[in-house]
């Protein structure tokens, strides 16, 4: 081949390289816009008085399951217990999900029936469990639980901070959109919980004043950005009568436990590193607060609870919901759709309101970014399922997953939400496909 071609060759195949990366980075764009950040969708029963037992079965978290037949692959919180080593006692299998660590990792908190009530089964992937990560936004839930369990007080759809409805700011930390007075500036919404909760607190939730984990590295000392809420008022207003001071931190570096992102000892995975077991078992903890009293969080109340996944008394905003369950993103309820209804066209909405009679909840927050620090860009899903199946079955079970690609841009965040969408359809498949003729045999 002469040189002239050689030449011309050389720059055609660099034009072609260079357009499939073109491709490859609009296709991640497209797909965060309009799969990763898309609205999430909702229940066909779905309505702020459809939320209890008679109104959709035993559909509410953590509700007991029991089996007349013995089920060895889960284990009760009574039998597991909650002191210092309770991740050695749990049923599990940290290689459960066929998905190599290099897809991703993720920990599900499977519930199942036992005599004794309801049971956990913990699975992973790769044994990523225990793996530190920056879990961005995904965090920001706790921030709002150690808050309210700070302040220790019922809350309810009227319950105003400043002049803002807390139904709202929850809503909105969520939905990362204006929800009534919430600007739906998430990140400062967010810092002004954690402001309230105070880092060493947040950190000690983690460790000896709540879930004991084996890990000593996770903590949370960080925030969202230097600038936080404003209410315009320290008071909160709980009703006509009751009302409380509330004094947070004006700043996240007021806190004496703050940390900044690239501290002395803080690593490459930043100030507030978490792992797929810790945040799951953080809000597992939170969903099972009314069936399972050892792990309620101290000063979390029922009212929280419903707080935290509705969003009482909050504004209409993009969907008709509040709390986690107006948390962005589709990819999990198409994996799940995916999984009970392989190689359908139906859109994945539908598949869920035919298979459940309307009655499936997704609650969920996820977190993003593409990080300088690490090079990549990253995404983390917290979230927690509960599916009624024909009429009777009940599916339900809490999972956090992390992917993260090479190359730190927005359309980095897409790419790596693709791979937490392949990520979650392989998840989705074996844990609906396996486990639910098996609960159906017992039940």
């Amino acid at each position: 081949m002469s040189r002239i071609w050689q030449v011309i060759l050389c720059v055609f195949l660099g034009a072609l390289v260079s357009l499939s990366a073109l491709a490859d980075e609009q296709s991640g764009l497209d797909f965060y816009n309009n799969v990763f950040s898309a609205p999430p969708l909702l229940p066909k029963q779905y309505a702020s008085d459809c939320r209890a037992p008679d109104c959709i079965a035993n559909i509410m978290p953590g509700a007991t399951m029991r089996s007349r037949k013995p089920n060895p692959d889960y284990i009760t919180v009574e039998q597991s217990g909650t002191a210092t080593g309770w991740e050695e006692r749990v049923a599990s299998d940290w290689n459960y999900f066929n998905i190599p660590a290099s897809l991703g990792k993720i920990t599900a908190i499977d519930f199942g029936p036992t005599p004794d009530g309801t049971g956990y089964r913990y699975l992973a992937n790769a044994n990523t469990q225990d793996v530190l990560y920056e879990p961005w936004s995904s965090s920001k839930i706790m921030a709002f639980a150690g808050a309210l369990a700070t302040i220790g007080r019922e809350v309810s759809a009227s319950t105003l901070v400043g002049d803002v409805k807390l139904g709202d700011l929850i809503t909105s930390v969520n939905s990362y959109a204006p929800s009534g007075k919430a600007d739906g500036n998430s990140n400062a919404i967010a810092t002004y919980f954690a402001n309230i909760a105070g880092r060493e607190f947040l950190t000690g939730l983690f460790h000896d004043k709540w879930l004991n984990m084996n890990n000593p590295a996770i903590r949370f000392r960080g925030a969202y950005g230097p600038t936080a809420f404003d209410p315009g008022a320290a008071e909160w207003q709980f009703d006509l009568h009751n009302k409380l001071a509330v004094k947070p931190f004006a700043e996240a570096s007021d806190d004496p436990f703050y940390q900044s992102y690239r501290c002395d000892g803080c690593g490459l995975t930043g100030n507030k590193p978490m792992t797929t077991l810790a945040q799951a078992e953080f809000l597992k903890r939170m969903v099972t607060h009314n069936s399972e009293p050892q792990t309620r969080l101290p000063g979390f109340r029922t009212s929280h609870l419903d707080m935290l996944l509705y969003g009482n008394g909050h504004s209409n905003s993009v969907v008709d919901a509040g709390g986690m369950q107006a948390g962005i993103g589709v990819l999990l309820a198409r994996a799940i759709a995916d999984a009970l209804a392989p190689g359908s066209d139906t859109p994945a909405k539908e598949v869920l309101d035919e298979l459940t009679g309307g009655r499936w909840r997704i609650f969920q927050k996820i977190g993003a970014g593409p990080s300088e620090t690490r090079n990549q860009s990253e995404t983390v899903l917290l979230a927690h399922v509960i599916l009624q199946l024909n009429g009777k079955l009940i599916r339900e079970f809490t999972l956090a997953v992390q992917t993260e690609v090479p190359g730190a841009s927005e359309a980095g965040v897409g790419r790596a939400g693709k791979k937490m969408q392949q990520l979650l359809n392989i998840a989705m498949a074996q844990l609906l496909g396996e486990k639910s003729s098996k609960m159906a045999a017992r039940q």
